[in-house]
């Protein structure tokens, strides 16, 4: 599995725009929370190109994760892979190959509720801290 990641540029964010709304498209759903407008308008307003790197594998792009530090925090947002793409083990590569960058602090996510990358971060090591109807938040202590 040929699989990099590269730094994102402003042209990506169509793209990116897109592949979160397929991604999320399922899970917000099943959660009564999907709105096809607003899925979108939260990408562009958060996106940050220096923070947001494309997962390319071979020669196509197939996903994207950021990391945004805030504080002591690092934070992964936009992790998101490709439907046809996932449960191949590029998401744990990459999780992996972000987790083993030089951080001192702890690193924080949110998943959604029911969602299967719940699972792939509980075998990275993230423990809940607090979860509701529709988010799950995550983190990893430095320790581990």
């Amino acid at each position: 599995m040929n699989v990099v990641l590269r730094p994102s540029l402003p042209e990506d964010i169509d793209w990116l725009v897109e592949l979160r709304a397929d991604v999320l498209r399922t899970d917000l759903q099943r959660l009564g929370r999907y709105d096809e407008h607003r899925v979108r308008d939260r990408m562009r307003q958060g996106f940050r190109s220096e923070w947001t790197r494309v997962i390319v594998e071979g020669n196509g792009d197939v996903g994207s994760i950021s990391t945004r530090p805030e504080g002591s925090v690092r934070w992964i947002e936009h992790f998101y892979l490709e439907r046809g793409r996932q449960g191949a083990g590029i998401g744990g590569n990459v999780l992996r190959s972000v987790l083993a960058e030089p951080w001192g602090g702890a690193t924080r996510l949110n998943v959604l509720q029911g969602s299967p990358a719940r699972r792939l971060y509980e075998r990275h090591g993230f423990v809940t801290d607090i979860e509701d109807d529709v988010d799950v938040f995550m983190t990893l202590s430095p320790s581990r």
